[in-house]
């Protein structure tokens, strides 16, 4: 070995010394000390990637660090939801999921491997609000109305649309056949649009779905009708449609989708708490709150950690419940 060869290896050692700090110093920054993303388990223009995009930038300055929204479809959003349990449990690859994904996915499709105590919910952040929307000439304006015109028809059982088997909407419809003993047909879609599509067509006469901007023209154009929600109590966004509280057949019927974000279990609680600080702080922003509204939907009620913790048990607990008493295998 020549003299001049040492000095090459003593800035290779300091070189390697110097990226042995920066990783360390890194490591001991605060959360977070880098980029952190949010993953939408669907493609880019959806109703959930319009969630994300109200959020991912007022997150990003209660944080401090740029928030980075990453879609990817498919399996009913399950392959999103794998991709963030398979990265480190850091908090720098967040989860913005619903019970469809996280809950019902399991259930439904037998190559879904996760379950919903593999996630842990940080928050919910917004509320969504589900309908009965009915074709413009089915004789029957309130659900009350709907569900006598079913028993009145048993041979002819009237036909429900949802956006498939094991989705929440399928699930709604066949605890509300249980529960007050009529007999539906069953006609799953591919997905929201196809179905509003042929719900103003007549083609199929009722279901239950998420209220959207474009079903209001549609109800407005006078093309069907919203004729009950599925909440205790009118949304500020449905004030003239009737809860199901205020129906004789389905008075306790509540329910509401939510989407709110998500990270893997094991995740270091420091990292939980300063994300549950950040979400509430963005919940609170008035032009998120606007912006949602703009999308027909609400900012979530503030949560602290036990009760975002105590809510998704409930919420999983339900909807198993329910894919129990029909009897949903994954297929």
């Amino acid at each position: 070995m020549t003299k001049s060869s040492f000095p090459r290896r003593r800035d290779l050692l300091a070189c390697g010394l110097l990226a042995a700090t920066g990783a360390a110093s890194l490591a001991q920054q605060p959360y977070p000390a880098k980029p952190v993303s949010l993953m939408v388990p669907y493609p880019a223009g959806g109703p959930s990637d319009a969630t994300a995009r109200i959020f991912n930038l007022p997150l990003g300055q209660a944080l401090g660090q740029q928030v980075i929204v990453e879609n990817l479809g498919g399996a009913s959003g399950a392959i999103a939801a794998q991709k963030v349990l398979s990265a480190p449990a850091d908090g720098y690859y967040l989860f913005q999921g619903s019970p469809n994904e996280v809950i019902l996915s399991p259930l439904a499709n037998a190559a879904v491997k996760l379950k919903a105590e593999d996630f842990r919910l940080v928050a919910p952040v917004a509320d969504a609000v589900m309908v009965f929307v009915a074709r413009k000439d089915l004789p029957a304006n309130t659900v009350d109305e709907l569900i006598a015109l079913a028993r009145r028809s048993p041979a002819q059982p009237l036909s429900y649309g949802s956006v498939g088997i094991g989705s929440l909407y399928h699930l709604l419809l066949e605890k509300v056949q249980l529960q007050t003993g009529i007999q539906l047909n069953h006609a799953p879609y591919k997905g929201n649009a196809p179905l509003l599509q042929d719900l103003g067509g007549g083609q199929v006469d009722f279901a239950v779905l998420v209220y959207s901007a474009a079903m209001g023209a549609l109800a407005e154009q006078g093309r069907l009708k919203v004729i009950g929600q599925l909440g205790a109590q009118r949304s500020e966004l449905l004030k003239n449609v009737p809860a199901m509280s205020e129906s004789r057949e389905l008075k306790d019927f509540n329910y509401k989708t939510w989407s709110g974000f998500m990270v893997p279990r094991k995740t270091p609680e420091d990292v939980v708490q300063r994300l549950h600080k950040a979400i509430g702080a963005t919940l609170s922003d008035p032009g998120v709150r606007s912006q949602l509204a703009a999308q027909t939907q609400t900012a979530s009620a503030p949560m602290s950690l036990a009760e975002a913790q105590k809510f998704f048990e409930s919420e999983t607990a339900r909807y198993r419940d329910i894919a129990k008493s029909i009897h949903l295998q994954p297929q």
